[in-house]
């Protein structure tokens, strides 16, 4: 199994078909009548994909250079005939979520109330107090998105942005040393980059889409989302500003997630609750930043709390398909693991 594991990490820049959503290239517009030169601005734009321009708002396009209304409603119309964009039955729904893949998280317990894992083509928000296993289970993902798909992988790369500058390579080398993988591979398999300020967060994701459409990812961390934007903007008087542009933000990481397929690990702060009197008993200690626009963003949200010893618990606050319920996770030297007694 290690040996199978390993051959997989080598090889895991290829694309299979089998592994989930695979986007298609802006290039193959050309059978469409597309000229090249349209092709290339929309690349210079920041679209690589039929499906990001088929999604994207006809104002963003427009705000491309040298793109005008007309040329735009033409390039849509012919990514409209390859993306569908009506109605479909539950049927075909159902059929398509069977084939999305789960990202372990190196624990049983934690896979077990996840239905699997970490789901793939959605956005999971971890939120925690510091030293909560946060960073953690995001290195030790970052290691297990590489695995096979039998052993709870998605046979992918992993991209890794990093605001608070707590990423350690040294930990995906402990880690893959757990499951019997070549650690240069996983190390090479592993895409970096440190976010500056919040418009270079952004920028990120523009980069991040134009690597992706070259080669197989399954795991796209944020680590925080948040850092960023509680310093940069200070004050009710930016809060205005501070959401929109978190919420750009956002749906641009929503938009990977639908066109590529991968798993989308956001990583929030939080705040201590019930500040305004409130009764000790109303609910939580505390709460993630980021308000309604960072809570309806996520597809599934995890509050993750210290427990006895290394032992850490996750909880499900929110998710469309998973009841809210509770897991107890370890983290040692090899990662996220079962919890200890």
């Amino acid at each position: 199994m290690a040996e199978m594991a390993q051959a997989q990490a080598q090889n895991v820049g290829e694309v299979d078909q089998d592994t989930g959503v695979q986007a298609q290239q802006i290039g193959i517009l050309v059978a469409q009548g597309v000229p090249a030169a349209d092709i290339k601005k929309l690349v210079e734009g920041g679209i690589h994909t039929v499906e990001g321009l088929a999604h994207a708002a006809k104002k963003d396009l427009l705000a491309i250079k040298g793109l005008s209304e007309a040329k735009v409603e033409k390039l849509q119309c012919a990514a409209w005939k390859i993306v569908p964009m009506g109605f479909t039955t539950a049927t075909v729904v159902a059929e398509q979520r069977g084939e999305i893949v789960q990202v372990t998280t190196g624990c049983k317990e934690l896979d077990s109330i996840l239905d699997g894992g970490i789901e793939t083509g959605s956005i999971t928000e971890l939120y925690g107090e510091f030293r909560c296993g946060k960073t953690q289970l995001c290195h030790t993902l970052c290691v297990t998105c590489q695995l096979p798909i039998e052993m709870g992988g998605a046979e992918g790369k992993a991209l890794y942005i990093d605001t608070e500058g707590t990423f350690r390579p040294q930990r995906l080398a402990q880690i893959a040393e757990r499951y019997g993988l070549n650690v240069s591979d996983v190390l090479d398999n592993v895409a970096y980059a440190r976010a500056h300020n919040t418009d270079h967060q952004m920028n990120l994701l523009l980069s991040a889409a134009a690597m992706m459409a070259d080669s197989r990812f399954a795991l796209v961390i944020v680590d925080s989302a948040m850092a960023l934007y509680r310093s940069e903007f200070n004050g009710r008087g930016e809060l205005s500003s501070r959401q929109t542009h978190l919420g750009r933000f956002l749906r641009g990481l929503q938009r990977l997630a639908d066109e590529f397929g991968v798993a989308c690990i956001i990583t929030n702060q939080v705040v201590a609750a019930n500040l305004e009197g409130g009764s000790m008993f109303s609910g939580p200690s505390i709460k993630p930043i980021g308000g309604n626009i960072m809570a309806h963003a996520s597809t599934t949200r995890l509050w993750l709390k210290k427990g006895r010893g290394e032992n850490r618990v996750a909880k499900i606050m929110a998710s469309p398909s998973l009841p809210e319920r509770e897991a107890t996770f370890g983290i040692s030297m090899e990662g996220v693991c079962d919890a200890k007694d």
